[in-house]
């Protein structure tokens, strides 16, 4: 499943920034366009909608036991423990809850304006571009101080998240003022080697001015990149109103999943142990054929050896069991020996399991069948009298009007 990722403007609907990727890894394309005019979403492509961090306001709240995510108080829940941090009515506000949240636990709350998003989800589904999952451009995150300097010169920001930000992520114009806020002093950090310097990163039409701000050089990142790293958290804001159906959800779950196996570099070890277990199998599986076509191979000769050793008149051995069944015969005939499908044998056998004071009324055969017409057999009968005749190699059915023995394995 490839990926459509779509960065939704602070304003009205008009032109947005879009990147396309194939294995949620790298990016294929990226540009500018209008909803109508995006690379088409059809089937086997999720729509991932990207939330600037400055349209989302994060709060820390403590879920009360009982609410959680599926809960059907947990928006109403959510709109009272914000109440007194929310400058909006609760109402024209969006509230997501942190994935794997439970009830009794802390949990962060993304909150952005609902009018607008759901003026950007209808524009786009408008266009053909269905959202199949909302997730914000920068979530809150454990670990060390990341900066990220976005925009351009005139406009540059300072994103910023850690354990030590407050409110989980913070958007600042870049500049003297926004160093004041920051958790630790990036200078000192920089350039004493006490402390490790924050992970530094920018878009290359800032990277200089980032340098020459906080102290150090940066690691470049383009902005599509950075909505391609926003998609592998596992945030949704699709949450209350805007959520998908249960269906709709196991299916993006499911593409993202199997996205992530084929393509994710954490799946590569298991990628290659697949890979060579299957190697592994394959040359296991030739190996076994061709040790029963050796095999076979023995057999059939020592087969050919048997009849060119018992009847060294055989030159050209083509099917040795037809082959050695004709001298066989041969043989009989040239000693006066009956056979199994001779008359004689036949009738013996016939003798030894008809049931008693049985006359037939006529008997025929055959190439080795003899049909007597007029007798009939009980089941019982008949199932004990093969058991008799088994070890002699015949076999007896009947029919409408008679009895048939022939030999074993006849049809």
């Amino acid at each position: 499943m490839s990926l459509l990722l779509i960065s939704l403007p602070s304003g009205s609907p008009g032109t947005y920034d879009f990147a396309t990727s194939r294995d949620g890894q790298t990016v294929a394309a990226h540009g500018s366009a209008a909803p109508g005019l995006l690379p088409p979403a059809g089937r086997g492509v999720e729509v991932v909608a990207m939330v600037p961090p400055t349209l989302l306001s994060w709060q820390r709240v403590q879920l009360p036991k009982g609410i959680g995510p599926g809960s059907p108080r947990l928006r109403a829940t959510l709109a009272g423990l914000l109440e007194e941090h929310l400058l909006d009515d609760a109402d024209q506000l969006h509230f997501s809850l942190e994935p794997g949240a439970s009830g009794g636990s802390t949990a962060w709350v993304a909150v952005c304006n609902r009018p607008w998003l759901s003026e950007h989800l209808h524009a786009l589904d408008a266009a053909g571009r269905t959202v199949n999952r909302i997730v914000p451009e920068l979530s809150p995150r454990t670990g060390p101080l990341r900066l990220i300097v976005a925009g351009v010169p005139e406009r540059a920001q300072l994103l910023i998240s850690g354990d030590a930000v407050p409110g989980g992520v913070q958007a600042l114009p870049l500049g003297p003022g926004a160093l004041s806020l920051l958790p630790q002093p990036i200078s000192d950090a920089a350039g004493n080697g006490e402390a490790q310097a924050p992970e530094l990163l920018a878009e290359p039409a800032v990277a200089a001015l980032a340098e020459q701000t906080l102290g150090y050089q940066p690691t470049i990142q383009q902005a599509p990149e950075r909505l391609l790293a926003a998609t592998r958290s596992s945030w949704d804001l699709a949450q209350f109103d805007f959520s998908l159906g249960g269906r709709a959800r196991a299916a993006k779950r499911a593409g993202a999943l199997w996205r992530d196996l084929m393509y994710a570099p954490a799946w590569r070890p298991a990628r290659w142990g697949v890979a060579l277990l299957l190697l592994a199998q394959l040359v296991g599986l030739n190996w076994l054929a061709w040790q029963t076509r050796t095999d076979l191979a023995a057999r059939r000769t020592l087969i050919d050896s048997a009849l060119t050793q018992t009847f060294p008149q055989v030159k050209v051995v083509v099917d040795a069991p037809v082959q050695m069944a004709r001298e066989v015969a041969t043989l009989r005939q040239a000693s006066g020996a009956f056979s199994a499908r001779d008359l004689e044998p036949v009738l013996s056998a016939f003798a030894l399991v008809a049931p008693a004071g049985a006359a037939p009324s006529a008997i025929e055969f055959s190439s080795g069948e003899l049909r007597a017409r007029g007798v009939q057999m009980a089941a019982s009968a008949l199932a004990e009298a093969n058991q008799r005749l088994r070890p002699m190699g015949y076999q007896m059915q009947t029919e409408t009007d008679a009895i048939v023995l022939r030999p074993e394995g006849v049809p």
